[in-house]
């Protein structure tokens, strides 16, 4: 069978060079076209000999996911891809900028780790769809290799974060390797502080991170201030309720020095008033946390955004309640940036 290069690591590329009978360094030249240079074919690798070209022709292939819908914010700058792996199946990655321009420092690329989610999360598009199945490391770090095409000089400066489709600790031996690939100096090298792993609360999963030694940056979607709401919109609260939730939580910290965001999507008539963000900063008091609210964007859910004034008020609360509270910037209702919106409607087409 053919092998992707996609998701092979610099040692793994140059002992597959050794089987062939070629130099090892030969693996190290194909790494470089794939992480470094954006090569999608194996023409492309011209310092390769014509008879290696041809004979990796036969046993191999790049593997970048295939981009089978662009679609592009009011701001000309936030970007959705439907990428369309192997097997068919389909999945969305989105280029975020934080300011008004592609600057090679300020990009973030939100990744997803499975087809679909098994979470069934209430306002989620992703997990209204269901379940297929996990990505791996290729397919994975394919969706930055796809997402840098669409920036001219991406440099080395972008930010990962995996809140796309899919819950990544429940993918856990395929994020660690992606993560590594991420990272690796010789090839994307990207810094383990610009990456966050975001979770709905795989408690398991956040131990198991927090042993790893690599000092990624945890985002833990709350959503809720009681176990009560949370069970309704997170089902996954059912199995791992806060009191398990939140001891996790303190020992990531204490093991990463990495202080927790906790993600809180504000639903209008549902979790948006003074009571609850009163009873979210007792739940959270006393550790070194960031509460990131988040309107929500429509769904087939239908939960509705509060109003300006309603989400101001939150705000205030929390901060008076002395947390330290961000507002996530909205660039992506145009395109439908939340998680599975776009791969819905295209499936539902389909």
């Amino acid at each position: 069978m053919k092998i992707r290069l996609c998701g092979q690591s610099l040692s793994e590329l140059e002992a597959w060079m050794k089987t062939l009978g070629e130099p090892g360094y030969r693996g190290k030249q194909i790494y470089h076209w794939i992480y470094r240079r954006d090569a999608s074919s194996i023409e492309e690798m011209t310092d390769l000999p014509g008879s290696l070209r041809q004979l990796l022709q036969q046993k191999a292939w790049v593997g970048i996911p295939r981009v089978i819908r662009r679609q592009l914010a009011n701001d000309d700058l936030t970007v959705k891809l439907l990428l369309e792996m192997e097997d068919g199946q389909r999945v969305e990655a989105v280029l975020m900028p934080y300011s008004l321009e592609r600057s090679r420092d300020r990009l973030t690329f939100c990744l997803s780790s499975q087809v679909g989610c098994p979470l069934g999360c209430a306002f989620c598009a992703t997990g209204q769809a269901g379940f297929v199945r996990n990505l791996d490391a290729g397919e994975i770090v394919g969706q930055v290799l796809a997402l840098r095409r669409e920036v001219s000089e991406p440099g080395e400066g972008i930010n990962i974060v995996f809140m796309g489709m899919g819950e990544p600790l429940l993918n856990y031996s395929e994020i660690i390797k992606s993560l590594n690939l991420l990272h690796a100096p010789e090839g994307i090298k990207v810094g383990y502080r610009r990456i966050t792993v975001s979770t709905a609360g795989v408690v398991p999963g956040i131990y198991r991170l927090a042993k790893e030694g690599l000092p990624v940056n945890l985002a833990v979607s709350l959503h809720a201030s009681n176990n009560v709401l949370r069970n309704q919109l997170v089902p996954l609260n059912r199995r791992y309720p806060l009191e398990e939730l939140l001891p996790a939580c303190r020992e990531y910290f204490t093991l990463t020095r990495r202080r927790v965001t906790f993600e809180y999507i504000l639903l209008k008539a549902v979790n948006d008033s003074i009571y609850h963000a009163e009873e979210l900063g007792r739940l959270l008091k006393g550790m070194p946390v960031l509460v990131n609210l988040i309107p929500v964007n429509p769904t087939e859910g239908g939960f509705k955004r509060p109003s300006s004034e309603q989400i101001q008020l939150f705000i205030r609360t929390l901060r008076q309640l002395g947390m330290e509270v961000t507002l996530r910037e909205e660039r992506g209702g145009q395109i439908s940036a939340a998680c599975g919106q776009l791969r819905g409607q295209l499936e539902a087409k389909r």
